[in-house]
């Protein structure tokens, strides 16, 4: 387990609904990953790279909705630039998206 948190340390970090309008295949990085451009609703669109490449093909995650940490700084990864953060469960190398059991509108707030 981490180190112990305050409560208002979780309320910093901003998990948003947002649904993956495209994939693309990220050679650049160091362990296999795609490029996600992702719907967040009133909060616009974001770019990042995740590494769920193992479980996920490309035509598997073009729709689907996940969670994502929105309020981290942009990150350079190669030459691409990431807005936010998937989250999912590691098992191992392998990476279990987050996503709402139900479909809500982009941009819902993860409480």
């Amino acid at each position: 387990m981490s180190d112990t948190i305050q409560f208002d340390d979780f309320t910093k970090v901003d998990l948003r609904i947002g649904t993956i309008l495209e994939v693309n295949d990220f050679p650049e990085a160091r362990n296999p990953a795609y490029q996600l451009t992702i719907d967040f609703g009133d909060l616009g669109v974001k770019k990042t790279s995740a590494q769920i490449t193992t479980l996920y093909t490309k035509e598997t995650l073009l729709n689907r909705q996940i969670v994502a940490v929105v309020n981290f700084p942009r990150k350079q990864i190669a030459k691409f630039m990431s807005d936010c953060l998937v989250v999912g469960a590691v098992d191992g190398k392998d990476v279990i998206l987050l996503n709402p059991e139900s479909k809500v509108p982009n941009g819902t707030a993860v409480s």
